[in-house]
Parts: C-alpha cells; structure tokens; sequence
C-alpha cells in the first residue's frame, strides 16, 4: 500500500535508508528529532512510503518547489528513492514514484526533477520507465561540509 509516511514511523524509515548510502543509523538526538518535526509538519514535504505485510519496503521524498517562473507553477524535486534488496525489482519504487507524480501534478507543478548517482542499468530503467529522462537538462551539484 503507498501512502505518506506516519509521524511514528521515523525509526523505520532511518533502518530502511541504510541501504540507500547511510553507514549507520542517526542517534536520536534533539536535532534530529526538530529535523522531522519540521518535515512532519511542511505541507509541501513528501515522505512516500510503500508498505508490504506491516512493513515498509519501499520510499521516495517528494518535495513541491513554490515558483515565480513558469506563470508561477511550483515544481518537484523527487530524493531518497529506496527500496530494501529483498524487495526490489518488484515495482514498489514505480508506485512511491507514480504516487509522487499525482501530489506533484495536484499541486500543479510544471516538472518533477531527480538526481540520481546510480550508474546501474536497472536504477536508470526505472527512472526511465517511470517517466523521466536524462537528456533534456544537465545537471551539476557543489558537496558542501
């Protein structure tokens, strides 16, 4: 079942992102804590979950982008898309990016956009089959400490 993500949920989704590039899970601190009650509360925030048998396999983060161009229609930026090993190729992903797309074309965005640092074939067809492509911009991202 896809779904947005529960307040209770954190501790979950924290096990399910070490498989996204996360060595270990954060310590529960404050800052951690203000971090997702921040996000919990943001209405253009999107923590997508996929859940199978009681359990979530599968996650992206949508976020809505307000803009001045474009006459004035936001627009998406799709992060964190994960899925736990056990359960991919099975189309849990396609449906937290598809469940993505509806929140992004309800709130009128004029595009969704996503980064991935995947070289495998298998993450690009998916990116592919679900609709979006790597030849219509470039782009470049400063790391920063």
């Amino acid at each position: 079942m896809v779904r947005e993500i529960d307040e209770n949920e954190l501790s979950e989704l924290l096990n399910l992102y070490l498989y996204l590039h996360e060595k270990s899970v954060p310590e529960m601190t404050e800052y951690l804590k203000a971090a997702w009650e921040t996000i919990i509360k943001d209405k253009n925030h999107h923590i997508i979950v996929n859940e199978v048998d009681n359990k979530i396999v599968s996650s992206c983060v949508c976020v809505t982008i307000p803009n001045l161009t474009r006459n004035v229609r936001p627009y998406a930026l799709i992060e964190n898309v994960v899925t736990l090993e056990d359960y991919r190729g099975r189309g849990y992903a396609t449906e937290c990016l598809n469940y993505a797309k509806e929140i992004a074309e309800k709130a009128n965005c004029y595009k969704m956009m996503l980064l991935t640092g995947s070289k495998e074939n298998t993450t690009l067809k998916l990116y592919r089959n679900a609709g979006y492509n790597s030849s219509d911009k470039t782009a470049f991202i400063q790391w920063l400490e």
